[in-house]
């Protein structure tokens, strides 16, 4: 199976009704300039917001635009006023229940499951639970037929890419500390931004 591929009009199709079913809000951006308006517009000027780590968002620029424009009440941006270790539960308070959550996800199921993985778990609990609305903009070439495939995309294809992609900025390596899969929710909480694009990995 190639991960890389974008998905087909009838498997994107398949997804979105799946998803829309388990309570999502689904929305289709024909390429990343206009998923960065979709995503964008989901969160309210001058709305709290915390940008999960995520290289679509960075290509996308929507981390950038987030948190530098000063639209928005960014959590990164508070992150950068305060010491890691002085301050570092309020910012673990801060970054778990924003008002908005925005980030990706590393695979999702043509039956409509989201499946989402990290090193140190900070992006997690926010979009879970903690946020009161979470978006996660993702390429359609993250579709994958079951759980089982995109785990196999998880370790096959996007481990090896974030492996590289952290030695560069951390000097360490990446690993697969938590893992989470999304079943359902509430109807209205949980926006996806899906892009006709490969876009991020």
């Amino acid at each position: 199976m190639n991960f890389s591929t974008v998905a087909l009009d009838e498997v994107l199709a398949n997804t979105v009704a799946a998803l829309t079913k388990n309570g999502f809000n689904v929305l289709i951006a024909e390429n990343g300039e206009d998923a960065k308006r979709i995503a964008l517009s989901l969160v309210p000027e001058g709305a709290e917001v915390m940008t999960m780590s995520s290289e679509t968002l960075r290509i996308l620029g929507i981390s950038k635009e987030l948190n530098e424009s000063g639209k928005w009440n960014s959590v990164r941006a508070k992150f950068a006023k305060l010491d890691r270790v002085k301050d570092h539960r309020e910012m673990q308070r801060l970054g778990a229940a924003p008002e908005y959550s925005i980030g990706s996800v590393q695979g999702v199921t043509e039956d409509g499951h989201l499946l989402m993985a990290s090193a140190s778990g900070s992006q997690i609990p926010a979009p879970v639970y903690g946020a009161d609305h979470a978006i996660f903009v993702v390429g359609t070439q993250k579709i994958t037929p079951d759980l089982e495939s995109a785990e196999r995309r998880l370790r096959e294809y996007v481990l090896p890419l974030e492996d590289a992609r952290a030695m560069v900025a951390y000097k360490a390596h990446s690993v697969i500390n938590f893992e989470l899969r999304v079943n359902a929710v509430r109807p209205g909480r949980i926006s996806i931004v899906f892009i006709k694009q490969a876009i991020g990995f």
